[in-house]
């Protein structure tokens, strides 16, 4: 039963979200011409900049190019937790 679990995607190893992932960046990549590696270092430098200033939800990170006719644009989907104030963390005051 696990197997079949499994191949059908109800497994819990997050296989099919890192998949999905994987085949956005393509996507990504044959419309936009930017290299995966470019993506994946963009998205790496976002999300490092962002966590300097706030906990941010890691897993839930969408980071998609859209392409019109004109232009191309960066559309990210970052949940934040939390703001961090220096010292203070203002959820558990």
């Amino acid at each position: 039963m696990d197997f079949l679990r499994k191949l059908f995607g109800g497994g819990n190893d997050g296989s099919g979200a890192k998949a999905k992932d994987r085949l956005r960046i393509v996507l990504i990549h044959d419309r936009t011409d930017i290299s995966p590696e470019l993506l994946d270092s963009l998205r790496e430098e976002i999300v490092s900049v962002l966590s300097k200033y706030m906990e941010i939800d890691n897993d839930k990170i969408e980071i998609d190019l859209d392409r019109d006719e004109k232009a191309v644009a960066l559309v990210a989907n970052i949940p934040v937790l939390r703001i961090k104030r220096g010292n203070v963390d203002y959820d558990k005051v």
